[in-house]
């Protein structure tokens, strides 16, 4: 009886479907290189961003100089990647006092 079942385990390896090779091609959307220069401040509710000025460094906006605000670890010096340079964030209400 113990070889019945093992002989069962053994004819159904993969429940008879068949196999399918995944595509291993990635796509990435368009984005343009931003050089940070200045940091702002911290932005959002709970100040989980950080609010900096970035200069553009290639495409249609080359130069500009923009306001964004950045969700992670980031200083002066390093390169974004913006998908888009149109767009750019509120200032901060700096309250001091």
């Amino acid at each position: 009886m113990a070889e019945e079942q093992e002989q069962s385990k053994q004819a159904k390896p993969g429940k008879g479907k068949p196999e399918q090779k995944k595509s291993s091609a990635v796509s990435f959307t368009h984005a343009v290189p931003a050089n940070v220069e200045e940091i702002i401040g911290r932005a959002g509710t709970r100040g989980e961003a950080i609010q900096v000025r970035c200069k553009v460094l290639e495409g249609r906006d080359e130069n500009k100089v923009l306001r964004r605000n950045v969700k992670g670890p980031v200083r002066v010096g390093d390169t974004l990647m913006l998908r888009e340079t149109e767009i750019e964030a509120q200032k901060l209400m700096q309250s001091r006092g």
